[in-house]
């Protein structure tokens, strides 16, 4: 997002002890502190004077186990995402090819269950190395303890920690996907749903789509100066979904009757167009994407968070709707 001030420290942590002592450190002094690893998911205040930063850069891909069907890694927190998603399809690894092009690093996609186009990051992790920041100690957790769900988890919901490293399970599929859950990418290429498709084909699909809403980071894009998605799809109930028109997107929730909203409809058609900014901000909704707020130059923390209070309070005034932010805000 390209916004916040200059924290009073920042402490850079390369491998998992150092990550564990700084934030045992953090935990016994009384100084503010946050972890920060990517920080594509995250906007700052402009006041950070007081701010101590640990900085995720421990990095590390290694094998767990591995047989004809499947394999196990073990992936450190500091690795690039993105990057570990092309060396799986590089590898015929299946299981997050459609998570393409979504930036950040491996140890902050449990925190949401970061996911996209079909796939969540929850479907593949299997443990976690855990430092517990009420109990101080170390432990491998199981994916379950999470408690993961859309676009949230534990993590989100008070239980407070730094990940050390993250295990997931991929198929071998000969080269093909998982069987695609994404409308979007399908019939982009005239496939039926629930196809295998090549596992680098539908990377650079789903690179070609996401690119086309400004959510892929390109210095040519300022479309693509943004967190993504700054509000999350809200999920209310089927006869809550029953209110508004039928053109809305909306999409079924497994194991559920509730129906999950497209937050980008409910902010165009609440008076919102894309490329709208308030009055002298330097903060403005993408002119790809309803749902991105964007820094087009120059544009305070400040400036961010009251577009997004905006939006907020404009959808909840037509549609009843509170939209929550799916970005870290940081010092507000």
């Amino acid at each position: 997002m390209q916004v916040g001030g200059v924290p009073k420290s920042i402490k850079v942590c390369e491998s998992t002890k150092a990550l564990y002592e700084a934030a045992l450190a953090a935990w016994s002094d009384d100084e503010p502190f946050e972890v920060l690893a990517g920080g594509s998911n995250t906007v700052f205040a402009d006041d950070l004077s007081d701010l101590n930063i640990i900085l995720v850069r421990n990095k590390g891909i290694e094998v767990v186990s591995e047989d004809d069907s499947k394999i196990t890694l073990r992936v450190q927190a500091g690795e690039d995402w993105d990057e570990l998603v092309a060396w799986c399809v590089a590898n015929g690894y299946a299981g997050m090819e459609a998570m393409s092009g979504i930036p950040g690093s491996v140890g902050a996609t449990p925190v949401q269950n970061v996911g996209g186009y079909g796939q969540e990051v929850s479907e593949v992790i299997t443990q976690i190395e855990f430092l517990d920041q009420e109990t101080h100690k170390i432990e491998v957790k199981p994916a379950s303890f999470f408690e993961f769900s859309y676009r949230n988890s534990a993590l989100k919901r008070g239980l407070r920690g730094v990940i050390g490293w993250v295990e997931i399970e991929l198929k071998k599929l000969g080269g093909l996907s998982v069987p695609m859950a994404s409308g979007q990418i399908t019939n982009h290429l005239g496939e039926p749903y629930g196809s295998q498709l090549p596992l680098q084909v539908v990377r650079e699909t789903v690179l070609e789509l996401r690119s086309s809403k400004g959510m892929v980071v390109k210095p040519e894009d300022p479309d693509s100066v943004s967190c993504g998605s700054f509000f999350t799809n809200p999920v209310v109930s089927y006869n809550k979904s029953l209110e508004f028109p039928e053109d809305m997107q909306r999409w079924s929730m497994p194991g559920s009757d509730d129906i999950k909203l497209s937050a980008g409809w409910l902010i165009e058609n609440s008076g919102i167009p894309k490329g709208y900014a308030l009055p002298l901000s330097k903060a403005a909704i993408s002119n790809k994407h309803a749902l991105a707020i964007t820094n087009r130059g120059g544009a305070t923390g400040k400036e961010i968070v009251e577009l997004a209070r905006f939006i907020q309070e404009r959808v909840a005034s037509r549609w009843g709707i509170n939209l929550v932010p799916e970005p870290n805000l940081i010092g507000f």
